[in-house]
Formats: structure tokens, C-alpha cells, sequence
């Protein structure tokens, strides 16, 4: 992330992802809906302080990397999550699996 913009628009990503309102992070992170308004536009500059408030608030980190090792981070952010089957999926599967041999 080198801009406003890409900053914005993993904010914006995020707070989608998790389902939350530009309200609630508002009132989470502490910060006034014009402030808001003008991290997510991506077109104003904004205090480091804000940034760090709705990273968190958002489950986020703020980390600054090498260059060189930014596509590794890229990558990285970009893979989807392992999905590891809940113990009631597995059951399910076998129950499944079993009642397909019969």
C-alpha cells in the first residue's frame, strides 16, 4: 500500500468483511464521521493516530515491511483462509460417507 486510496480501500474491505457499520466503527475507534468519511474517500491525508484506532478496531495491524518483502505480504493477504472443518462438519461427512456405503 503506498497511497491514500489503497489504504481506503483495505479499510473499506475490511469493514465489509466484517459486517460492521461505518457508525459502529465510528463509535469503536472514537473518531467523527467526517474523519471517517474522509479515510475511507482515500483522497485526504489523516492523522497516524486515526489510522491505528480503526486498524484495530477492525483487527488490523499496521506494519511497516522491506520493500522486498512486500509481495510476499501482498501474497500473503491475498490467499484465503485455510477452511478447517468444524468438529459438527466432520460428523456430518461421516455420517455422510457412511451412509453412502451402505
Amino acid at each position: 500500500m503506498n497511497t491514500h486510496r489503497d489504504i481506503a480501500a483495505q479499510l473499506r474491505a475490511r469493514l465489509a468483511r466484517q459486517q460492521l457499520t461505518q457508525a459502529e466503527l465510528r463509535e469503536a475507534a472514537g473518531v467523527s464521521r467526517r474523519t471517517l468519511t474522509n479515510v475511507l474517500g482515500g483522497e485526504q491525508d489523516f492523522k497516524l493516530s486515526t489510522l491505528l484506532a480503526l486498524a484495530d478496531r477492525l483487527g488490523l495491524d499496521v506494519v511497516l515491511v522491506p520493500k522486498g518483502a512486500r509481495s510476499a505480504v501482498d501474497e500473503a493477504a491475498a490467499a484465503e483462509p485455510a477452511r478447517i472443518p468444524t468438529r459438527v462438519q466432520q460428523a456430518l461427512q461421516r455420517l455422510r460417507g457412511a451412509r453412502d456405503e451402505r
